[in-house]
Protein backbone atom coordinates (compact mmCIF):
# COMPACT_ATOMS: atom_id res chain seq x y z
CA UNK A 1 0.00 0.00 0.00
CA UNK A 2 2.78 2.85 0.90
CA UNK A 3 4.43 1.44 -2.13
CA UNK A 4 1.71 2.18 -4.78
CA UNK A 5 0.93 5.45 -2.71
CA UNK A 6 4.24 6.97 -3.62
CA UNK A 7 4.33 5.65 -7.05
CA UNK A 8 0.51 7.50 -7.25
CA UNK A 9 2.14 11.02 -5.86
CA UNK A 10 4.92 10.70 -7.99
CA UNK A 11 2.70 9.91 -10.82
CA UNK A 12 0.43 13.03 -9.61
CA UNK A 13 3.63 15.35 -9.48
CA UNK A 14 5.69 14.52 -12.61
CA UNK A 15 4.85 17.56 -15.38
CA UNK A 16 3.60 16.50 -18.31
CA UNK A 17 6.31 16.16 -21.10
CA UNK A 18 6.57 19.48 -23.11
CA UNK A 19 5.74 18.79 -26.80
CA UNK A 20 8.65 19.76 -29.57
CA UNK A 21 6.78 20.89 -32.71
CA UNK A 22 8.19 21.85 -36.15
CA UNK A 23 7.46 24.45 -38.72
CA UNK A 24 8.44 24.08 -42.66
CA UNK A 25 7.82 25.56 -45.72
CA UNK A 26 7.19 22.29 -47.47
CA UNK A 27 4.79 21.16 -44.24
CA UNK A 28 1.19 21.51 -43.99
CA UNK A 29 -1.28 23.15 -40.93
CA UNK A 30 -2.92 19.69 -41.10
CA UNK A 31 0.06 17.86 -40.23
CA UNK A 32 0.66 17.44 -36.05
CA UNK A 33 3.84 19.60 -36.16
CA UNK A 34 6.31 16.91 -35.44
CA UNK A 35 9.93 16.54 -36.81
CA UNK A 36 8.47 14.62 -39.86
CA UNK A 37 5.14 16.18 -40.37
CA UNK A 38 5.68 19.87 -40.22
CA UNK A 39 3.27 22.47 -39.72
CA UNK A 40 3.00 25.01 -42.34
CA UNK A 41 2.17 28.25 -41.14
CA UNK A 42 3.75 29.97 -37.21
CA UNK A 43 0.53 31.05 -36.46
CA UNK A 44 -0.62 27.19 -36.60
CA UNK A 45 2.12 26.65 -34.33
CA UNK A 46 1.07 29.84 -32.04
CA UNK A 47 -2.63 28.45 -32.01
CA UNK A 48 -1.44 25.52 -30.68
CA UNK A 49 1.56 25.55 -28.32
CA UNK A 50 1.36 25.49 -24.19
CA UNK A 51 3.95 26.59 -21.43
CA UNK A 52 7.14 24.06 -21.68
CA UNK A 53 6.84 23.69 -25.63
CA UNK A 54 9.41 24.21 -28.27
CA UNK A 55 8.52 25.39 -31.14
CA UNK A 56 12.07 24.99 -34.07
CA UNK A 57 11.26 26.81 -37.28
CA UNK A 58 13.51 25.85 -40.23
CA UNK A 59 14.92 27.73 -42.75
CA UNK A 60 12.19 29.25 -45.27
CA UNK A 61 10.40 32.50 -45.86
CA UNK A 62 7.44 32.81 -43.37
CA UNK A 63 4.37 35.24 -42.36
CA UNK A 64 4.53 36.65 -39.18
CA UNK A 65 2.37 35.14 -36.03
CA UNK A 66 0.23 36.89 -32.92
CA UNK A 67 0.40 35.04 -29.61
CA UNK A 68 -2.09 36.04 -27.03
CA UNK A 69 -1.12 33.35 -24.23
CA UNK A 70 2.30 32.50 -22.44
CA UNK A 71 3.84 29.59 -21.11
CA UNK A 72 4.76 29.37 -16.97
CA UNK A 73 7.69 29.91 -14.55
CA UNK A 74 9.97 27.56 -15.62
CA UNK A 75 8.13 26.44 -18.30
CA UNK A 76 8.19 28.94 -21.40
CA UNK A 77 7.04 28.74 -24.92
CA UNK A 78 9.97 29.15 -26.98
CA UNK A 79 9.98 29.81 -30.81
CA UNK A 80 13.57 29.07 -32.15
CA UNK A 81 14.15 29.91 -35.72
CA UNK A 82 17.02 27.87 -37.61
CA UNK A 83 19.71 30.40 -39.55
CA UNK A 84 18.05 31.52 -43.10
CA UNK A 85 14.29 31.72 -41.12
CA UNK A 86 12.76 34.63 -42.28
CA UNK A 87 9.68 36.59 -41.48
CA UNK A 88 9.23 38.71 -44.41
CA UNK A 89 5.00 39.65 -44.61
CA UNK A 90 3.31 40.80 -41.36
CA UNK A 91 1.52 38.37 -38.95
CA UNK A 92 -2.55 37.97 -39.61
CA UNK A 93 -3.47 40.12 -36.52
CA UNK A 94 -1.18 43.50 -36.39
CA UNK A 95 1.18 45.24 -38.69
CA UNK A 96 4.27 43.56 -36.33
CA UNK A 97 6.06 40.31 -37.61
CA UNK A 98 6.14 38.95 -34.04
CA UNK A 99 3.72 40.01 -31.93
CA UNK A 100 3.11 38.73 -28.17
CA UNK A 101 -0.18 40.37 -26.63
CA UNK A 102 -0.48 39.87 -23.17
CA UNK A 103 2.04 36.96 -22.91
CA UNK A 104 4.27 36.15 -20.43
CA UNK A 105 7.52 33.52 -20.40
CA UNK A 106 8.03 33.23 -23.53
CA UNK A 107 11.80 32.94 -25.83
CA UNK A 108 11.91 34.51 -29.32
CA UNK A 109 15.18 33.36 -30.47
CA UNK A 110 17.21 33.71 -33.45
CA UNK A 111 14.63 34.78 -36.59
CA UNK A 112 15.22 37.33 -39.22
CA UNK A 113 12.13 39.61 -39.60
CA UNK A 114 12.13 42.44 -42.78
CA UNK A 115 10.43 45.32 -44.00
CA UNK A 116 7.35 45.25 -41.59
CA UNK A 117 4.70 47.83 -41.18
CA UNK A 118 5.41 48.51 -37.83
CA UNK A 119 7.98 46.46 -35.64
CA UNK A 120 9.45 43.42 -36.38
CA UNK A 121 9.28 42.16 -32.90
CA UNK A 122 6.64 43.15 -30.21
CA UNK A 123 5.65 42.22 -27.07
CA UNK A 124 3.11 44.26 -24.50
CA UNK A 125 1.65 43.20 -21.13
CA UNK A 126 -2.31 42.39 -21.58
CA UNK A 127 -5.07 45.10 -21.25
CA UNK A 128 -8.69 43.76 -20.24
CA UNK A 129 -11.76 45.43 -18.99
CA UNK A 130 -10.15 48.81 -19.64
CA UNK A 131 -7.05 48.24 -16.98
CA UNK A 132 -3.07 47.37 -17.80
CA UNK A 133 -0.98 45.35 -16.50
CA UNK A 134 2.25 43.54 -16.81
CA UNK A 135 3.73 40.62 -18.81
CA UNK A 136 6.39 39.24 -17.39
CA UNK A 137 9.53 37.31 -18.43
CA UNK A 138 9.78 37.41 -21.98
CA UNK A 139 13.01 37.05 -23.68
CA UNK A 140 13.99 38.23 -27.21
CA UNK A 141 17.55 37.08 -28.32
CA UNK A 142 19.36 36.47 -32.08
CA UNK A 143 16.76 38.69 -33.41
CA UNK A 144 18.09 40.24 -36.60
CA UNK A 145 15.31 43.18 -37.01
CA UNK A 146 15.87 45.21 -40.54
CA UNK A 147 14.07 47.65 -41.98
CA UNK A 148 10.90 48.30 -40.30
CA UNK A 149 8.57 50.76 -40.48
CA UNK A 150 8.86 52.67 -36.64
CA UNK A 151 10.82 49.62 -34.37
CA UNK A 152 13.00 47.03 -34.52
CA UNK A 153 11.65 45.65 -31.19
CA UNK A 154 9.14 47.13 -29.22
CA UNK A 155 7.96 45.68 -25.72
CA UNK A 156 5.62 47.95 -23.37
CA UNK A 157 4.17 46.54 -19.92
CA UNK A 158 6.92 43.84 -19.73
CA UNK A 159 8.56 43.05 -16.18
CA UNK A 160 11.97 41.16 -16.16
CA UNK A 161 12.36 41.70 -20.17
CA UNK A 162 15.70 39.86 -21.72
CA UNK A 163 16.61 41.89 -25.01
CA UNK A 164 19.86 39.79 -25.70
CA UNK A 165 22.12 39.53 -29.15
CA UNK A 166 20.15 40.98 -31.16
CA UNK A 167 20.94 43.15 -34.39
CA UNK A 168 18.14 45.61 -35.28
CA UNK A 169 18.80 48.19 -38.10
CA UNK A 170 16.96 50.30 -40.29
CA UNK A 171 14.09 51.65 -38.11
CA UNK A 172 12.18 53.93 -40.67
CA UNK A 173 10.61 56.40 -38.40
CA UNK A 174 12.08 56.01 -34.89
CA UNK A 175 14.08 53.39 -32.85
CA UNK A 176 16.24 50.22 -33.11
CA UNK A 177 15.20 48.99 -29.32
CA UNK A 178 12.08 50.82 -27.75
CA UNK A 179 11.67 49.40 -24.13
CA UNK A 180 8.63 51.24 -22.45
CA UNK A 181 5.68 51.53 -20.02
CA UNK A 182 6.83 51.24 -16.85
CA UNK A 183 8.15 47.52 -16.91
CA UNK A 184 10.88 46.95 -14.31
CA UNK A 185 14.43 45.26 -14.40
CA UNK A 186 14.78 44.86 -18.09
CA UNK A 187 18.22 43.96 -19.32
CA UNK A 188 19.52 45.14 -22.37
CA UNK A 189 22.97 43.77 -23.15
CA UNK A 190 25.30 42.81 -26.04
CA UNK A 191 23.21 44.06 -29.10
CA UNK A 192 24.10 45.74 -32.22
CA UNK A 193 21.77 48.47 -33.03
CA UNK A 194 22.75 50.84 -35.93
CA UNK A 195 21.32 53.04 -38.57
CA UNK A 196 17.90 53.81 -37.24
CA UNK A 197 16.03 57.21 -37.69
CA UNK A 198 15.87 58.22 -33.74
CA UNK A 199 17.21 56.24 -31.06
CA UNK A 200 19.40 53.54 -30.58
CA UNK A 201 17.72 52.18 -28.02
CA UNK A 202 15.02 54.12 -25.96
CA UNK A 203 13.91 53.62 -22.47
CA UNK A 204 10.57 55.18 -21.59
CA UNK A 205 8.38 55.01 -18.72
CA UNK A 206 5.68 56.89 -20.02
CA UNK A 207 3.07 58.17 -17.11
CA UNK A 208 0.61 58.40 -19.68
CA UNK A 209 0.10 54.46 -19.59
CA UNK A 210 -2.15 54.41 -16.40
CA UNK A 211 0.45 52.99 -14.40
CA UNK A 212 3.10 54.29 -12.11
CA UNK A 213 5.25 55.80 -15.01
CA UNK A 214 8.78 54.55 -13.79
CA UNK A 215 11.44 52.20 -15.13
CA UNK A 216 13.38 50.88 -12.06
CA UNK A 217 16.42 48.60 -12.12
CA UNK A 218 17.35 48.49 -16.07
CA UNK A 219 20.35 47.16 -17.16
CA UNK A 220 21.65 48.58 -20.70
CA UNK A 221 25.41 46.50 -21.09
CA UNK A 222 27.73 45.47 -23.83
CA UNK A 223 24.93 47.22 -26.96
CA UNK A 224 27.45 48.60 -30.03
CA UNK A 225 25.54 51.54 -30.95
CA UNK A 226 26.21 53.06 -34.31
CA UNK A 227 24.71 55.63 -36.79
CA UNK A 228 21.99 56.55 -35.82
CA UNK A 229 19.97 59.36 -34.51
CA UNK A 230 19.76 61.66 -37.65
CA UNK A 231 15.64 62.28 -36.80
CA UNK A 232 16.90 63.10 -33.28
CA UNK A 233 17.13 61.38 -30.13
CA UNK A 234 20.16 59.23 -28.49
CA UNK A 235 22.52 56.76 -28.60
CA UNK A 236 20.70 55.27 -25.86
CA UNK A 237 17.70 57.89 -24.35
CA UNK A 238 16.19 57.30 -20.99
CA UNK A 239 13.09 58.88 -19.98
CA UNK A 240 12.05 58.68 -16.08
CA UNK A 241 14.16 55.63 -15.45
CA UNK A 242 16.08 55.02 -12.08
CA UNK A 243 18.29 52.87 -10.31
CA UNK A 244 19.32 51.69 -12.97
CA UNK A 245 23.42 50.63 -14.58
CA UNK A 246 24.48 51.88 -18.41
CA UNK A 247 27.89 50.11 -18.71
CA UNK A 248 30.45 48.53 -21.25
CA UNK A 249 28.87 49.94 -24.39
CA UNK A 250 30.04 51.37 -27.37
CA UNK A 251 29.00 54.30 -29.05
CA UNK A 252 30.38 55.66 -31.94
CA UNK A 253 29.40 58.27 -34.75
CA UNK A 254 25.38 58.82 -33.77
CA UNK A 255 23.91 61.78 -34.91
CA UNK A 256 22.46 63.19 -31.88
CA UNK A 257 23.06 62.77 -27.95
CA UNK A 258 25.02 60.25 -26.85
CA UNK A 259 23.56 58.91 -23.28
CA UNK A 260 20.37 61.37 -22.22
CA UNK A 261 19.10 60.85 -18.90
CA UNK A 262 15.87 62.83 -18.54
CA UNK A 263 12.43 63.70 -18.29
CA UNK A 264 9.39 64.34 -20.72
CA UNK A 265 6.50 61.64 -20.06
CA UNK A 266 8.06 59.75 -17.17
CA UNK A 267 6.14 59.77 -13.53
CA UNK A 268 10.08 60.99 -12.09
CA UNK A 269 13.31 62.41 -13.27
CA UNK A 270 16.03 59.76 -14.42
CA UNK A 271 18.16 59.83 -10.99
CA UNK A 272 19.84 57.25 -9.58
CA UNK A 273 21.48 55.69 -12.10
CA UNK A 274 25.21 54.92 -12.89
CA UNK A 275 27.19 55.58 -16.40
CA UNK A 276 30.18 53.78 -16.46
CA UNK A 277 33.01 52.14 -18.45
CA UNK A 278 31.22 53.41 -21.96
CA UNK A 279 33.09 54.68 -25.05
CA UNK A 280 31.59 57.19 -26.36
CA UNK A 281 32.45 59.27 -29.42
CA UNK A 282 29.87 61.79 -31.16
CA UNK A 283 29.88 62.47 -34.95
CA UNK A 284 30.75 66.14 -36.02
CA UNK A 285 26.79 66.53 -36.48
CA UNK A 286 26.00 65.23 -33.12
CA UNK A 287 25.47 66.89 -29.54
CA UNK A 288 26.99 66.08 -26.24
CA UNK A 289 28.29 62.72 -25.71
CA UNK A 290 26.45 62.40 -22.02
CA UNK A 291 23.26 64.89 -21.30
CA UNK A 292 21.78 64.75 -17.52
CA UNK A 293 18.84 67.43 -18.16
CA UNK A 294 15.51 67.79 -16.06
CA UNK A 295 16.45 66.80 -12.90
CA UNK A 296 18.65 63.59 -13.52
CA UNK A 297 20.26 64.10 -10.15
CA UNK A 298 22.46 61.60 -8.04
CA UNK A 299 23.94 60.12 -10.82
CA UNK A 300 27.43 58.58 -11.19
CA UNK A 301 29.63 59.01 -14.08
CA UNK A 302 32.86 57.00 -14.14
CA UNK A 303 35.07 55.35 -16.39
CA UNK A 304 33.98 56.98 -19.03
CA UNK A 305 34.91 57.50 -22.22
CA UNK A 306 33.40 61.11 -24.12
CA UNK A 307 34.62 62.68 -26.80
CA UNK A 308 33.34 64.33 -30.22
CA UNK A 309 34.17 65.47 -33.61
CA UNK A 310 31.64 68.24 -33.18
CA UNK A 311 33.56 71.45 -33.41
CA UNK A 312 31.61 73.68 -30.14
CA UNK A 313 29.94 70.55 -28.38
CA UNK A 314 31.85 68.25 -25.75
CA UNK A 315 31.51 65.63 -22.85
CA UNK A 316 28.82 66.62 -20.84
CA UNK A 317 25.80 68.77 -20.81
CA UNK A 318 24.13 68.92 -17.58
CA UNK A 319 21.33 71.18 -16.19
CA UNK A 320 21.27 73.22 -13.11
CA UNK A 321 19.22 70.90 -11.79
CA UNK A 322 20.51 67.65 -12.46
CA UNK A 323 23.53 68.85 -11.13
CA UNK A 324 22.41 67.72 -7.23
CA UNK A 325 24.09 64.29 -6.06
CA UNK A 326 26.58 64.09 -9.28
CA UNK A 327 29.68 61.80 -9.12
CA UNK A 328 31.90 62.29 -12.10
CA UNK A 329 35.19 60.85 -11.74
CA UNK A 330 38.01 58.92 -13.77
CA UNK A 331 36.64 59.64 -17.14
CA UNK A 332 38.72 60.59 -20.76
CA UNK A 333 37.22 63.87 -21.75
CA UNK A 334 36.98 66.58 -24.23
CA UNK A 335 38.05 69.91 -22.44
CA UNK A 336 34.19 70.81 -23.33
CA UNK A 337 31.46 71.48 -20.75
CA UNK A 338 27.79 72.73 -20.31
CA UNK A 339 25.02 73.88 -17.93
CA UNK A 340 22.83 75.41 -20.62
CA UNK A 341 22.48 73.47 -23.64
CA UNK A 342 26.21 75.29 -25.50
CA UNK A 343 25.59 78.30 -24.87
CA UNK A 344 28.71 78.75 -22.77
CA UNK A 345 31.06 76.30 -22.88
CA UNK A 346 33.61 75.43 -19.53
CA UNK A 347 36.69 73.70 -19.44
CA UNK A 348 37.64 70.70 -17.42
CA UNK A 349 38.99 72.92 -14.59
CA UNK A 350 36.08 75.10 -14.68
CA UNK A 351 34.08 71.93 -14.43
CA UNK A 352 35.18 70.85 -11.44
CA UNK A 353 35.38 74.08 -9.94
CA UNK A 354 31.54 74.26 -10.48
CA UNK A 355 31.09 70.66 -9.48
CA UNK A 356 33.75 69.21 -7.00
CA UNK A 357 34.12 66.34 -8.92
CA UNK A 358 36.23 64.87 -11.99
CA UNK A 359 39.33 65.46 -9.60
CA UNK A 360 41.03 62.47 -11.75
CA UNK A 361 39.29 63.22 -15.20
CA UNK A 362 41.24 64.07 -18.06
CA UNK A 363 41.36 65.25 -21.34
CA UNK A 364 42.68 62.90 -24.43
CA UNK A 365 42.35 61.81 -28.28
CA UNK A 366 41.05 58.98 -30.08
CA UNK A 367 44.49 58.67 -31.62
CA UNK A 368 46.34 58.71 -28.25
CA UNK A 369 43.59 55.95 -26.54
CA UNK A 370 42.46 53.80 -29.10
CA UNK A 371 44.43 51.09 -31.36
CA UNK A 372 42.78 52.20 -35.10
CA UNK A 373 40.02 54.69 -34.25
CA UNK A 374 39.51 55.66 -37.93
CA UNK A 375 39.35 51.65 -39.08
CA UNK A 376 36.56 51.38 -35.86
CA UNK A 377 38.84 49.95 -33.77
CA UNK A 378 38.03 51.48 -29.94
CA UNK A 379 40.06 49.11 -28.15
CA UNK A 380 42.75 50.53 -26.39
CA UNK A 381 46.26 50.14 -27.50
CA UNK A 382 49.07 49.41 -25.67
CA UNK A 383 50.27 53.20 -24.58
CA UNK A 384 46.44 53.97 -24.26
CA UNK A 385 46.58 56.79 -21.17
CA UNK A 386 43.32 55.22 -20.51
CA UNK A 387 44.85 52.35 -18.77
CA UNK A 388 45.04 51.48 -15.62
CA UNK A 389 43.05 54.83 -14.50
CA UNK A 390 39.60 54.24 -13.64
CA UNK A 391 37.65 54.08 -10.72
CA UNK A 392 37.46 50.55 -9.17
CA UNK A 393 34.63 50.86 -7.06
CA UNK A 394 32.20 51.78 -9.69
CA UNK A 395 33.95 49.44 -12.54
CA UNK A 396 32.01 46.16 -14.44
CA UNK A 397 33.52 42.83 -13.51
CA UNK A 398 33.99 42.64 -16.96
CA UNK A 399 34.06 44.41 -20.22
CA UNK A 400 31.88 44.92 -23.54
CA UNK A 401 33.33 41.34 -24.69
CA UNK A 402 32.74 39.79 -20.84
CA UNK A 403 36.53 39.94 -20.53
CA UNK A 404 37.52 39.84 -16.51
CA UNK A 405 38.88 43.30 -15.81
CA UNK A 406 41.88 43.71 -14.22
CA UNK A 407 41.27 45.63 -10.98
CA UNK A 408 44.41 45.02 -9.65
CA UNK A 409 45.94 48.50 -10.08
CA UNK A 410 43.24 50.14 -11.66
CA UNK A 411 40.57 49.16 -13.95
CA UNK A 412 40.91 50.33 -17.34
CA UNK A 413 38.67 53.54 -18.70
CA UNK A 414 36.18 52.70 -21.57
CA UNK A 415 34.12 49.63 -22.43
CA UNK A 416 37.35 47.97 -23.32
CA UNK A 417 39.96 46.58 -21.00
CA UNK A 418 43.50 46.49 -22.35
CA UNK A 419 44.06 42.80 -22.74
CA UNK A 420 47.99 41.19 -23.10
CA UNK A 421 46.67 38.46 -25.44
CA UNK A 422 47.59 35.03 -24.80
CA UNK A 423 48.73 36.34 -21.19
CA UNK A 424 46.50 33.45 -19.71
CA UNK A 425 48.28 33.05 -16.31
CA UNK A 426 47.97 36.94 -15.70
CA UNK A 427 51.78 37.30 -15.22
CA UNK A 428 52.77 39.84 -17.74
CA UNK A 429 54.19 37.86 -20.67
CA UNK A 430 53.18 35.42 -22.97
CA UNK A 431 55.52 32.70 -22.53
CA UNK A 432 54.91 28.72 -22.31
CA UNK A 433 53.39 29.17 -18.66
CA UNK A 434 50.05 30.13 -20.94
CA UNK A 435 50.37 27.47 -22.80
CA UNK A 436 50.02 24.88 -19.58
CA UNK A 437 46.88 27.00 -18.33
CA UNK A 438 45.45 26.86 -21.62
CA UNK A 439 45.93 23.23 -22.00
CA UNK A 440 44.07 22.85 -18.80
CA UNK A 441 40.95 24.87 -19.58
CA UNK A 442 40.38 23.20 -23.25
CA UNK A 443 36.27 22.94 -23.59
CA UNK A 444 35.90 24.87 -20.83
CA UNK A 445 33.49 27.40 -21.37
CA UNK A 446 33.74 31.07 -20.07
CA UNK A 447 37.19 32.76 -20.46
CA UNK A 448 40.78 32.69 -20.24
CA UNK A 449 42.58 35.88 -18.12
CA UNK A 450 43.46 37.95 -21.07
CA UNK A 451 41.33 36.17 -24.04
CA UNK A 452 40.10 37.82 -26.92
CA UNK A 453 38.75 35.32 -28.49
CA UNK A 454 35.74 34.18 -26.39
CA UNK A 455 33.87 30.53 -26.74
CA UNK A 456 35.29 27.46 -25.44
CA UNK A 457 38.78 27.12 -24.82
CA UNK A 458 40.50 25.71 -27.97
CA UNK A 459 41.57 26.38 -31.51
CA UNK A 460 41.17 30.40 -31.24
CA UNK A 461 43.08 30.97 -27.74
CA UNK A 462 46.13 29.00 -28.63
CA UNK A 463 46.47 30.71 -32.02
CA UNK A 464 45.92 34.02 -29.89
CA UNK A 465 49.03 32.93 -27.68
CA UNK A 466 50.68 31.21 -30.10
CA UNK A 467 50.93 34.66 -32.16
CA UNK A 468 52.00 36.97 -28.94
CA UNK A 469 53.98 34.36 -27.87
CA UNK A 470 57.47 36.12 -26.13
CA UNK A 471 55.54 39.59 -26.05
CA UNK A 472 56.13 41.54 -23.14
CA UNK A 473 59.72 41.84 -20.37
CA UNK A 474 60.02 38.08 -18.59
CA UNK A 475 58.67 36.26 -21.81
CA UNK A 476 60.58 33.08 -21.87
CA UNK A 477 61.45 32.76 -25.81
CA UNK A 478 62.59 29.90 -27.59
CA UNK A 479 60.80 27.15 -29.31
CA UNK A 480 56.86 27.90 -29.51
CA UNK A 481 54.63 24.45 -27.42
CA UNK A 482 53.14 22.39 -30.33
CA UNK A 483 49.47 21.00 -29.06
CA UNK A 484 49.51 18.00 -30.96
CA UNK A 485 51.64 15.48 -28.79
CA UNK A 486 49.58 16.77 -25.49
CA UNK A 487 46.24 14.61 -26.22
CA UNK A 488 48.89 11.59 -25.48
CA UNK A 489 49.87 13.36 -22.43
CA UNK A 490 46.03 13.60 -21.23
CA UNK A 491 45.46 9.70 -21.95
CA UNK A 492 49.08 8.54 -20.05
CA UNK A 493 47.43 11.03 -16.85
CA UNK A 494 43.77 9.42 -17.35
CA UNK A 495 44.12 7.92 -14.19
CA UNK A 496 44.75 10.40 -11.91
CA UNK A 497 43.02 13.57 -14.10
CA UNK A 498 40.08 11.17 -15.62
CA UNK A 499 37.92 14.44 -16.78
CA UNK A 500 40.95 15.22 -19.58
CA UNK A 501 40.35 12.28 -21.15
CA UNK A 502 36.54 13.37 -22.06
CA UNK A 503 38.01 15.98 -24.30
CA UNK A 504 41.31 14.14 -25.21
CA UNK A 505 39.65 12.14 -28.40
CA UNK A 506 37.82 15.50 -30.14
CA UNK A 507 40.60 17.67 -29.59
CA UNK A 508 43.19 15.48 -31.56
CA UNK A 509 41.14 16.44 -34.73
CA UNK A 510 40.66 20.16 -33.54
CA UNK A 511 44.82 19.97 -32.94
CA UNK A 512 45.73 18.13 -36.07
CA UNK A 513 44.59 21.10 -37.79
CA UNK A 514 46.52 24.11 -35.79
CA UNK A 515 48.81 26.09 -37.97
CA UNK A 516 50.09 29.51 -37.83
CA UNK A 517 47.32 32.30 -36.72
CA UNK A 518 47.21 35.56 -38.58
CA UNK A 519 45.60 37.24 -36.53
CA UNK A 520 45.97 38.15 -32.49
CA UNK A 521 42.67 40.14 -31.78
CA UNK A 522 39.22 40.85 -33.29
CA UNK A 523 38.39 42.58 -36.59
CA UNK A 524 37.47 45.95 -35.98
CA UNK A 525 34.17 47.21 -35.83
CA UNK A 526 31.97 47.61 -38.76
CA UNK A 527 29.77 50.70 -40.01
CA UNK A 528 26.41 50.69 -41.28
CA UNK A 529 24.51 53.18 -43.34
CA UNK A 530 22.56 55.35 -41.66
CA UNK A 531 18.49 56.10 -42.60
CA UNK A 532 16.46 59.15 -43.30
CA UNK A 533 12.64 59.73 -42.95
CA UNK A 534 10.60 61.68 -40.83
CA UNK A 535 9.98 60.24 -36.77
CA UNK A 536 7.04 59.83 -35.38
CA UNK A 537 6.99 58.52 -31.59
CA UNK A 538 4.90 55.87 -30.10
CA UNK A 539 5.23 52.84 -27.33
CA UNK A 540 2.53 50.53 -27.63
CA UNK A 541 0.65 52.44 -29.78
CA UNK A 542 0.12 55.53 -27.51
CA UNK A 543 2.89 58.34 -27.59
CA UNK A 544 5.42 58.98 -26.40
CA UNK A 545 8.73 61.37 -27.44
CA UNK A 546 11.81 60.93 -27.01
CA UNK A 547 14.85 63.24 -26.59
Amino acid sequence: MFRSTIVLLATCCTPAMAAQYFVDPAGSDANPGSAAQPWLTLQQAADQVGPGDRVTVRQGEYVGFHLNHGGAAGMPIEFVAEAGAVISTRNPTTPDGINLEGASHVVIDGFEVVGMPRAGVRTVGPFSGGAQSFAQHVAIRNVTSTDNGKWGILTGFVDDLLIENNRTSGSIDEHGIYVGNSGDRPVIRNNRVWGNRANGIHVNSDVNSGLDGVIEGAIISGNIIYDNGLGGGSGINMDGVINSRVENNLLYNNHASGVSLYQIDGALPSTGNVVANNTILQASDARWALNLQDGATNTTVANNILLSEHPFRGAIDASPDSLAGLSSDHNVVLDRFTTDGGDSVRTLAQWRTLTGGDSHSFVSTAADLFVDPAAGDYRLKAASPARDAGWNAQAPATDLRGALRDTGAAADIGAYEWLRIGDYNNDGAVDAADYTTWRDAVGQTGRLPNDDTGGAVGQGQYDAWKAQFGAASGATGGGVPEPAAWPLLLTACGATLGVRLHFAGRLVSVISSVGPSSSGGPSSIPGGSPRSTRPTHASNGRGAPSK
